[in-house]
C-alpha cells in the first residue's frame, strides 16, 4: 500500500489554470463544485493565498519553493538570455518531486508542465523534449508523467501531449477531452502508487479553465442561460456570498467594475456573452468532477485519511482577448485544421458558439472581472485580482477542526509544507551544484494555530508589475506605474491609496523590494523584446501571454 511504517502521508497538489478567486462554490461561486466544497468543509480554506500572477512563474515557484526568477522562470518560457529568465527550471533548483523521491516517495504528475522551454506550435519538427533547455517532468523527479508541455492548446486535440517522454499522435485521440484525460491518468497513477510500499506525491495540473473555451455540451447545458443577468449582477452576488461564507471581511467594499468592462445594459450580444461564461463555468465544473474521481480512488484504496491535498489556481482570472485570424498581420499559432479536417476558427467571433473543437476563443475581460470578485486587475498584475487564489488544504488525519485561515501565504510555501509533512529534507546539492535554499515557509503550523503568520514578507515582480506584502501593508505598482500603498486589514480591495500620506511605511517596503529584486536577479522590464504573439491583444494593458 502507498504508506510506509512511519505513517508518512501521501501528498497531492492540484493546480488549476487561470481560475479567479470567486470561481468555486466555497469561495462564493454559483458554479457547481461539490467535491472541492467537500474538501473545504472538512479542511482549511486560506482566504489570503497568493500565487505569482501568471502561468509558468507560478508553476516554477510552486515546484521549487523559490521565487520565479531564482528558479529560472522570471518571465515566461522563452529564453531571454540570462539564467533568471532562461524559461526552464535551473539545474540547482530542486523540485518537490526530486526532494521527496530522494526520501522514498513515488512521484507522479498528470497535466500541464510549462516550465521546460518554449515550443513553437507551428513547427513540430523543431520540438526537442528532454534536450538541454527543454527538461521534461521525468527529468525533474517524476517517475510517471502524462500531460502537455506547453501553456495552452486544444482540449480535444492537444499538440504537445506526452505519455512519459513520448509524444502522443493526434490521430490516436478519439473521443478525447483533456480535462478528463488528466483526471483518468491521475486515478490510474493512484492505482499504481497503492501497489507500492512507499507513500506517493502527485502533482495534478489541470489546463482548465484556461482558454480556449472548450467544454462538453452535457456540462454547458447546466449553465447556459444562467448568466443573462450580466457580469455586474454576478459580481454583486459573489461578493455577498464571500462575505456570508466568512471568507471576506464585511468592511471590504467590492472594487468598481473595470473601466474596460461596459455596463451590461449597453451590451448587444447578451446571448453570446451568456454562452461564453456558461462554457467557462462548465470547464470549472468538469475539473471538480475530476477531483471527485481522484477522491473516490483514494477512498477505494483506503488511503484518503492520510493524504494531504492542496488545491489552488496559478493566477487570477484572465482578461486576454483572442483576435480573429485575418485581423492581424500573422496567423495565430493555434490556427489550422483538426485531425478530422475541420478548420479551427481562432478568435472571439461574436455570435459564434464556443465549446467545440472547431472554435478557439476566450471569455474576455468583463467575465474575468467577475471571476476575480471582489478584487481589481487580472492575471499578470500584482494587484489582488492577479495574484489571489482560493486555497484548500485537506488532511483528515491531522485536521480535527475545519475552518478558515486569514493569514497571508504564498505558493512558495507549498514545497516546505510538503517536506515538513513528509519528514523530508531539502537537498543541498543537485547536478553537481549547491542548491538554492528554500524561500518559502511551511504552513502546517496553521493547522493548530489559525493566527499563524509567516515570518518573511511576500514579494512579486512580473513584467514590471511589482508588490510587497508585509503584515497588514501592501506596496504595489501597476505595469509602468508608480507605487501605491494599501492597508490590507481595512482595504484588501485596494481602493484607498495611502502612499502619499504614509511615506515612511512606503519607503520601508520599497527597500524590502529593492533588496529582494537584487538578491533574486530581477532585471528592469523589458529584459529584451520577447516577441509577443499577435493573436492576443486588447484595447488596454490587460493583454498577457
Amino acid at each position: 500500500m502507498s504508506e510506509d511504517a512511519s505513517g508518512r502521508p501521501n501528498i497531492i497538489v492540484i493546480l488549476v489554470d487561470d481560475m479567479g478567486y470567486s470561481d468555486i462554490g466555497c469561495f462564493g461561486s454559483e458554479i457547481r463544485t461539490p467535491n472541492l466544497d467537500s474538501l473545504a468543509s472538512g479542511g482549511l480554506r486560506f482566504s489570503q493565498m497568493y500565487n505569482s500572477a501568471r502561468c509558468c512563474p507560478s508553476r516554477a515557484a510552486l515546484l521549487t519553493g523559490l521565487n520565479p526568477h531564482q528558479a529560472g522562470v522570471g518571465h515566461m518560457v522563452a529564453n531571454l538570455g540570462v539564467p533568471e529568465y532562461q524559461g526552464y527550471l535551473k539545474d540547482n533548483a530542486v523540485t518537490i518531486a526530486e526532494a521527496l523521491k530522494a526520501d522514498g516517495y513515488s512521484t507522479f504528475m498528470a497535466g500541464k508542465w510549462h516550465v521546460g522551454g518554449d515550443y513553437n506550435l507551428a513547427n513540430p519538427d523543431s520540438w526537442t523534449p528532454s534536450a538541454p533547455g527543454f527538461p521534461t517532468p521525468t527529468q525533474r523527479g517524476f517517475d510517471r508523467y502524462y500531460g502537455i508541455l506547453t501553456g495552452a492548446g486544444n482540449f480535444y486535440f492537444p499538440k504537445t501531449l506526452m505519455d512519459q517522454d513520448t509524444l502522443v499522435p493526434l490521430t490516436e485521440l478519439d473521443d478525447f477531452y483533456l480535462t478528463d484525460a488528466i483526471s483518468h491518468n491521475a486515478v490510474g497513477m493512484i492505482g499504481e502508487a497503492v501497489e507500492k510500499e512507499s507513500p506517493f506525491f502527485m502533482y495534478v495540473a489541470y489546463t482548465a479553465p484556461h482558454w480556449p473555451l472548450h467544454a462538453l455540451e452535457e456540462d454547458v447545458a447546466r449553465y447556459e442561460g444562467q448568466y443573462r443577468g450580466g457580469w455586474e449582477e454576478l459580481r454583486t452576488s459573489r461578493h455577498e456570498n464571500l462575505k456570508a461564507e466568512g471568507v471576506l471581511d464585511e468592511k471590504w467594499e467590492i472594487s468598481p467594475r473595470d473601466a474596460d468592462s461596459p455596463p451590461w445594459d449597453e451590451v448587444d450580444d447578451t446571448d453570446w456573452q451568456d454562452i461564453r461564461m456558461a462554457v467557462y463555468a462548465a470547464q470549472v465544473d468538469r475539473v471538480d468532477q475530476g477531483v471527485g474521481r481522484i477522491l473516490a480512488a483514494l477512498r477505494s484504496a483506503g488511503v484518503d485519511d492520510n493524504t494531504l491535498i492542496m488545491f489552488l489556481s496559478d493566477n487570477g482570472g484572465c482578461a486576454e482577448f483572442l483576435a480573429e485570424d485575418g485581423s492581424l498581420p500573422q496567423p495565430s499559432r493555434y490556427s489550422g485544421t483538426n485531425p478530422d479536417g475541420t478548420p479551427v476558427v481562432v478568435g472571439n467571433v461574436p455570435g459564434l458558439r464556443p465549446g467545440g473543437a472547431e472554435t478557439f476563443m476566450s471569455y474576455d475581460l468583463p467575465w474575468a472581472n467577475a471571476s476575480n470578485t471582489p478584487f481589481r486587475r487580472f492575471k499578470r498584475w500584482t494587484h489582488e485580482g492577479g495574484i489571489s487564489t482560493p486555497f484548500i488544504l485537506s488532511w483528515p488525519d491531522r485536521i480535527s477542526e475545519p475552518g478558515i485561515v486569514h493569514s497571508p501565504i504564498h505558493l512558495i510555501d507549498i514545497m516546505p509544507t510538503c517536506l515538513e509533512a513528509a519528514g523530508a529534507s531539502h537537498p543541498t546539492e543537485r547536478a553537481g551544484q549547491a542548491t538554492i535554499p528554500l524561500e518559502g515557509e511551511s504552513m502546517l503550523p496553521a493547522i493548530e494555530r489559525r493566527n499563524w503568520e509567516r515570518e518573511r514578507p511576500i514579494v512579486w515582480e512580473h513584467e514590471g508589475s511589482r508588490a510587497v506584502r508585509q503584515g497588514q501593508w501592501k506596496l504595489v505598482s501597476a505595469i509602468g506605474g508608480g507605487w501605491e500603498l494599501y492597508d490590507m486589514e481595512r482595504d484588501r480591495t485596494e481602493l484607498n491609496d495611502l502612499y502619499t500620506g504614509n511615506r515612511p511605511k512606503a519607503q520601508e517596503l520599497e527597500r524590502i523590494y529593492e533588496e529582494w529584486a537584487e538578491r533574486c536577479g530581477v532585471l528592469p522590464w523589458p529584459v529584451i523584446n520577447p516577441g509577443w504573439n499577435p493573436v492576443m491583444r486588447s484595447g488596454s494593458a490587460h493583454m498577457s501571454g
